[in-house]
């Protein structure tokens, strides 16, 4: 009886040593398993976060260095509205270059998370998307110059900031956009700090008191493209989820370049209708810095807004229109500032605030995605780390 035990206790330990043995060698194969994804994602969140840095420093830059040139032209003796729209959607063709030599064709965002990569739709399906998105962006820009022209910076700019909530109720609806304490501290942040702007001395105005009439046009106008500009974004993000279904750069430049084309056409039509192009030669004479400045100006404008196209509709492909939206409502309290530098106005205590408000909701809204990347990094490793059933071994 005793020796029965004894070899029953010896096979009870053999199939505990063999158990031992599986465990260790499936904890062996999960760590080899593991350790590179997570290595890999965090590579991933680096270079997303360095390309969310270049996206957002071309919005800022290319934003206030377009609106300084085009309050130039106005000031100095442009008058063609049709002109300074079209400035703002014909620099496309200096990104065909750099466009015909790219050839990223595989979406790394998606082959690196190891999604099935949908087919595209179908070539009318994106035909009605850009023709769609131009017509709505060659109105939005009109609108925006009409607005520019006839109202003070200060004014302008506060009736911009409204862009933000106006993106934030159609991202509700078309992207389903959720709204944390962050994103809304954000949102109030940003919109504050524009606010302020109001409450300067309008000293850019050195035309005086503008006609009431003007004024209510400027307004209006303002008012219209900054619901129309916060409808594109919202779209813009809806065609790259549903339609384009890319996330490579060369599906930002396709966006930009066949919507910014269609847009331009449309603004051409406008110029020759109106006639306005018959003026051109006048105002090009007219012009009080000269005629070479009179096209500098012009040139510098359309390059500044396509540098500021490739960072929104980056930021739009790489997060959402909302944070692309909050990116560009950071640069209007810079755009006072760099009229400090470039002409000459008086730099007031409202516009310190309403810089380090945007500065605040900007971080704000940035920690919130941070925290995004981070829970998903999270739930990722946790997901990879689970480790595997081993089957049990019957007594």
């Amino acid at each position: 009886m005793g020796e029965i035990q004894e070899v029953q206790l010896q096979i009870t330990a053999k199939v505990e040593e063999e158990k031992e043995a599986k465990l260790a060698v499936n904890n062996r194969n999960n760590l080899t398993v593991t350790d590179q994804p997570t290595t890999g994602n965090r590579s991933r969140n680096y270079w997303r976060w360095i390309r969310l840095g270049i996206y957002a420093l071309f919005v800022i830059c290319g934003q206030a260095a377009a609106t300084l040139l085009g309050r130039q032209y106005y000031d100095k003796g442009g008058n063609s509205n049709w002109l300074a729209t079209l400035v703002q959607l014909a620099g496309f063709p200096i990104l065909l270059p750099y466009y015909c030599c790219i050839n990223i064709s595989t979406p790394f965002v998606q082959l690196q998370r190891k999604i099935k990569i949908k087919p595209p739709n179908s070539f009318v399906i994106l035909a009605s998307v850009y023709v769609g998105l131009g017509i709505i962006t060659a109105a939005d820009c009109f609108l925006y110059s009409i607005g520019l022209r006839y109202l003070p910076v200060s004014t302008y700019s506060i009736i911009c900031a409204s862009q933000l909530a106006f993106n934030s109720f159609f991202s509700f609806f078309f992207n389903k956009q959720k709204f944390t304490p962050y994103i809304i501290n954000s949102l109030v942040l940003l919109t504050i700090s524009s606010a302020l702007l109001v409450f300067q001395n309008d000293s850019e105005n050195k035309k005086g008191v503008l006609s009431k009439q003007k004024y209510a046009i400027g307004f209006i106008c303002t008012v219209g493209a900054s619901a129309g500009y916060g409808f594109q974004l919202s779209l813009t993000q809806l065609a790259f989820n549903k339609v384009i279904k890319r996330e490579t750069f060369r599906a930002v430049l396709d966006m930009i370049i066949y919507t910014a084309f269609v847009a331009s056409c449309a603004i051409l039509v406008g110029l020759f209708v109106s006639r306005e192009w018959m003026g051109l030669n006048r105002e090009m004479e007219a012009y009080q810095l000269g005629k070479v400045s009179y096209v500098m100006n012009l040139v510098w404008t359309a390059i500044c807004w396509q540098i500021f196209s490739i960072g929104s509709v980056g930021l739009i492909s790489e997060t959402s229109s909302l944070f692309s939206n909050a990116i560009s409502v950071v640069g209007l309290p810079v755009v006072p500032v760099l009229a400090v530098v470039f002409f000459h106005d008086k730099m007031h205590g409202l516009k310190v605030i309403a810089v380090v408000l945007a500065i605040w909701g900007f971080f704000s809204f940035l920690y919130q995605n941070y925290l995004d990347d981070y829970c998903k990094s999270k739930s990722t490793n946790g997901e990879a780390k689970q480790p595997l059933q081993v089957p049990s071994t019957g007594s």
